[in-house]
């Protein structure tokens, strides 16, 4: 079996891109089978929970603009959260600097840790959209994301219906195209199915 050069590699990679994401579903996939284990391994999908598990200490801050925050100090792992957030941010910030936890811990431990003023900004982040893949993962499980589609919901009523983001939502019905689902890629108030 022949590999592939790394300059080869590259190129798929840019047809990907262009082409609109052979390779970014299989780093979706891989990061929806992550978040699924976690929430499975667990039992819970309570973000409180999750961190108390897996031994990440969270602190409440009086953060001015920046929401959360996750740093990795002499191996032991922080989340650093806006202390005043609604609890529907508040939960979407703790599963995402979760999802730093378990994706990007080395990266954090070499960068002194991630910090985030606006959590949907991914156009300038790979991280960061990786993060909130994980965060919509464990937030919003298919089987529920699927019922809503199923019974004509549009995605602003499934926000509203589980407690969460326009933003995550929509990111999750690109985290289903990914695994396979035809529907449209949201512009928000765009229907689902094609």
């Amino acid at each position: 079996m022949s590999s592939f050069s790394d300059s080869a590699f590259d190129k798929i990679y840019l047809l990907a891109v262009e082409w609109g994401c052979l390779l970014l579903d299989i780093q979706t996939l891989e990061i929806v089978r992550k978040a699924n284990r976690l929430a499975n391994d667990l039992c819970t999908r309570d973000p409180h929970r999750i961190a108390q598990e897996l031994g990440i200490e969270v602190i409440p801050l009086a953060f001015k603009k920046q929401r959360g925050a996750y740093k990795v100090l002499m191996r032991n792992r922080f989340i650093f959260i806006k202390d005043d957030l609604h609890p529907v941010m508040e939960r979407i910030v703790m599963l995402h600097e979760i999802g730093h936890d378990a994706l990007h811990r080395e990266e954090a431990v070499k960068a002194g840790g991630f910090k985030e003023f606006n959590i949907f900004d991914m156009r300038q982040s790979r991280m960061e959209y990786e993060a909130n893949i994980f965060a919509s993962q464990i937030s919003l499980p298919d089987d529920e994301i699927l019922e809503y589609i199923e019974n004509g919901y549009d995605i602003q009523q499934i926000a509203r219906a589980m407690h969460s983001d326009i933003n995550l939502v929509a990111l999750k019905t690109d985290t289903l195209i990914a695994q396979g689902y035809r529907f449209r890629h949201q512009e928000y108030r765009n229907q689902f199915l094609k």
